[in-house]
């Protein structure tokens, strides 16, 4: 390949497509601004009004879902350890049939707009605020789950990684990503959120597209890639090692994979407050599917451009001849290599690697602002009218997206320590999904058999993650692949060797001790980070029953409808009116006391009241 210094740089066409990008975002959150009539209330804000459609929905969800990390992280992923990362398009498939079949109809029939309101419904308050302020705070097993403190990185790590190779204005793009996302989710909301997620997964799969097939040109067919990918070790599809202590293997990506992002769809406000505000639970269930069709693409192009790393740079790996300083920056390199002849074509590749950020940080800021005005203001200032709750929820998305622009000039001077907090935040998504299992799934599951399978589920997950923090595994586990340099001109070597932040996708990498490892860190602590999320919901839910069943769990009275009935499993696709939901949680703050209050989580009497169990706002169930 041409040698380091003949890569191509950033021009001002490459500006303007940035650019281009970034307004169309701030035009939709305009719109959306004033539509209508606008945000007259905190479900038109909130949740769209609960009248969104399929489609967008589920290019939403697919947009949110895949970050920046998926454009920059996963093609260097594939250059480094083979194409068994495209293994994850059957955890997809996984998750989302589970989504869509278990968690989906119930939290759909409650009309809930916050995911942790369910867990009062269920168990009581505290177990509520606790999952509230745990995702305020969280970062679970992958980046795509949200949160003030992920998303100062989600801004902050493609800035560094693109501006060190293409020389694009570090703090400019930090701060113009975050004030336009800020500004679009304040005014439009919800609805602004999607629709801007619909025109960013288009600008990712484009970007993804032009590279592709500019590099089919360049290797004069994608049979030669293909071909440089078979001989170079790439196409390592099938590694049925049951060995958990391996990274990534068909076990591990499967079974692993399905629980670590189960953890996201199943129950992540993010993911959840989309798809529920669809206004008939058959348009919720398709955004789902139809998701998934765009999961698969976007996977399919990732795969495919790292093969095409490998297939150029074979003979000449950038990273370890130090043209670049962390493999993050690889997809930049590669674009202002093959296109350093075509102004605005990088600007395309940037623009798609933002569309990642901006779809995650978006979803990030209105999932925030939901669970505060529902969980933190709602259930203790119910006078406020939808009026005053509309502009609370958009005052939230102001403060939360002044709060991410904060947090990214955090992870710029403390991001190795900000990291490592952030992998040990991250352990909490499997015993949160065990805790909503728990409630969904197990009609005798009661409040303390939660609680202590919660804890447990922390404490097994912690321990393991903090051990794997100290005692990082060893280059066996992970199985890199080779890299070659054999055809480098060293002496050509670029000036791409400043430090820089860990790699988006090694999700627990740190430099290795130079003390002796003991025998529990080659076993124990060396697991597959996938199956972390795996013991934290399977041990919080084993835990959670046998103390349930201990404590008199089997005596308890549950209302049927906050658990999966034998009618919500794989029940078939409806256009009927009874698919609109139950508005369990519509309480009317001025009603008169004999009339009662909707939600059970507010006044335990309802559940008692003979007039009112088998209704909820005059639609019986």
């Amino acid at each position: 390949m041409t040698s380091p210094r003949s890569i191509g740089f950033f021009h001002a066409w490459d500006y303007v497509v940035f650019a281009a990008m970034l307004l169309i975002s701030a035009v939709i959150g305009i719109y959306y601004a004033f539509a209508g009539g606008g945000q007259k209330t905190s479900s038109d804000f909130l949740m769209g009004g609960r009248r969104m459609t399929a489609l967008p929905v589920a290019l939403s969800l697919t947009a949110s879902f895949m970050s920046a990390v998926t454009v920059l992280g996963t093609p260097s992923e594939v250059y480094r350890f083979g194409a068994i990362f495209s293994i994850f398009a059957i955890s997809y498939t996984l998750v989302v049939i589970l989504s869509a079949e278990i968690f989906l109809p119930v939290f759909y029939r409650l009309g809930i707009t916050s995911t942790y309101e369910y867990l009062e419904l269920r168990f009581n308050k505290y177990l509520r605020l606790s999952g509230t302020i745990l995702f305020i705070i969280q970062t679970a097993s992958k980046p795509q789950s949200n949160s003030t403190l992920y998303t100062g990185i989600v801004i902050y790590a493609p800035a560094l990684a693109l501006n060190q190779v293409t020389g694009l204005d570090l703090w400019g793009a930090v701060l113009a990503t975050g004030v336009i996302c800020t500004f679009y989710c304040t005014l439009g909301g919800l609805k602004a959120v999607v629709w801007t997620d619909v025109i960013q997964v288009g600008i990712m799969v484009a970007g993804f597209a032009s590279v592709i097939i500019r590099a089919v040109v360049i290797q004069e067919g994608i049979g030669h890639i293909v071909n440089d990918s078979y001989y170079g070790g790439r196409l390592n599809f099938w590694n049925f090692n049951p060995n958990p202590l391996q990274r990534h293997t068909f076990w591990t990506i499967v079974i692993g994979g399905t629980f670590t992002w189960m953890g996201i769809y199943g129950v992540n406000q993010s993911q959840v407050q989309r798809y529920i505000s669809c206004k008939t639970r058959f348009q919720a269930k398709l955004s789902l599917y139809i998701n998934l069709v765009g999961l698969w693409v976007i996977l399919t192009c990732a795969v495919l451009c790292g093969l095409v790393l490998y297939s150029i740079y074979k003979n000449c790996d950038p990273w370890t001849s130090k043209q670049i300083s962390a493999p993050d920056q690889l997809m930049p390199y590669l674009v202002l290599d093959i296109f350093r002849d075509f102004p605005g074509m990088p600007g395309l590749f940037v623009a798609s690697a933002y569309s990642g950020t901006l779809s995650t940080v978006s979803s990030s800021i209105n999932a925030l602002a939901a669970v505060t005005v529902e969980d933190f203001i709602r259930p203790y200032f119910r006078s406020l009218s939808e009026k005053k709750l509309s502009w609370i929820s958009m005052g939230m998305s102001l403060l939360f997206g002044a709060v991410c622009i904060a947090m990214a000039a955090l992870a710029s001077v403390m991001g190795a320590l900000l990291q490592a907090a952030l992998s040990i935040f991250g352990m909490i998504g499997g015993p949160l999904l065990g805790l909503f299992s728990l409630g969904i799934l197990f009609s005798f599951a009661n409040e303390m058999g939660a609680f202590v399978g919660l804890i447990s589920g922390f404490i097994i997950t912690l321990w393991v993650g903090i051990g794997a923090q100290n005692y990082p595994p060893l280059p066996t586990r992970t199985n890199p692949l080779h890299l070659s340099t054999a055809m480098c001109n060293i002496s050509n070597s670029s000036d791409f060797t400043s430090p820089t932040t860990i790699p988006l996708t090694t999700l627990l990498q740190t430099q290795t001790k130079g003390y002796t490892r003991p025998a529990i860190a080659d076993n124990w602590y060396s697991v597959s980070y996938l199956y972390l999320s795996t013991l934290g919901t399977l041990f919080t839910v084993a835990v959670g029953v046998l103390v349930s069943l201990f404590t008199g769990g089997l005596k308890q009275n549950i209302d049927r409808k906050l658990l999966l009935n034998k009618e919500d499993f794989l029940s078939n696709f409806s256009w009927s009116k009874s698919e609109i939901r139950v508005k369990v949680l519509n309480w009317k703050p001025f009603s008169p006391a004999s009339e009662g209050a909707d939600n059970p989580a507010f006044s335990q009497m309802e559940m008692k009241d003979s007039d009112n169990k088998d209704k909820a706002n005059d639609l019986h169930i």
